[in-house]
């Protein structure tokens, strides 16, 4: 089976939530701050999303995927296909890692951007888009958990602690440089799941906000929805 929680994150205008126009990436930083031990079930994996939907609601996502047999691993994803894993950069605990996701219209390619800020080492790839009906910009970006399970029919308890910081938007500001993108910070999360599970094993507390970008984490408990905040 397959299960989600989390957030949309959006503007809020007084009354109007929307999506910001002419996004092009997305960003956020991961900090593992524990290891709570693998009880994830046989055959079976978990993800901590940065997901990023293009206006045809294709995803794009660079996530942190631990399975039940390894430790975690970085990947990039295209249309729900795993595109690359990362090999030079890998989950530590105590680390944080900047996640960026590029859609370069100009080069008809997306750019995953891993970095290992504590280390100061980063890694990318580029994946070539072929489909020339591709739409180059986004219309949602998601925040938080994702399940698959083989063997039974229920979500189970997240591998890692974590903190999730500075989720940011990105536009190009220099049209000879698609690469060149100015980021920027929402105000509001939309609780968002699937349609199958009543609860799931996760909680998800919400940080003070750090110098205006929203920021919160990911723990062990009950939830029965993502965050839903505005400032």
């Amino acid at each position: 089976m397959h299960y989600w929680v989390g957030s949309l994150c959006c503007l809020q205008e007084r009354e109007k939530i929307f999506f910001p126009l002419q996004v092009v990436a997305i960003s956020d930083i991961i900090t593992i701050i524990s290891d709570m031990g693998n009880k994830i079930p046989d055959k079976s994996w978990m993800l901590y999303l940065l997901e990023l939907f293009n206006r045809q609601r294709i995803p794009v996502e660079l996530n942190l995927i631990c399975s039940f047999n390894d430790d975690g691993k970085f990947h990039a994803i295209f249309g729900g296909v795993n595109q690359y894993e990362f090999k030079q950069i890998r989950p530590i605990v105590g680390h944080s890692y900047l996640r960026q996701i590029i859609m370069n219209q100009k080069n008809k390619s997306i750019i995953y951007v891993l970095k290992d800020i504590t280390l100061e080492k980063s890694e990318r790839f580029v994946l070539s888009i072929e489909k020339n009906e591709f739409i180059f910009e986004g219309a949602n970006h998601f925040t938080g958990v994702e399940w698959h399970n083989k063997v039974g029919n229920f979500p189970y308890e997240v591998r890692y602690h974590v903190k999730i910081s500075q989720i940011l938007y990105g536009k190009n500001d220099d049209t000879a440089d698609p690469e060149s993108i100015s980021f920027f910070s929402y105000n509001r999360f939309i609780p968002h799941k699937d349609g199958i599970a009543k609860q799931f094993p996760v909680s998800f507390i919400l940080e003070t906000v750090e110098n205006g970008y929203l920021c919160y984490k990911i723990d062990s408990g009950i939830c029965e929805n993502g965050l839903d905040y505005s400032f």
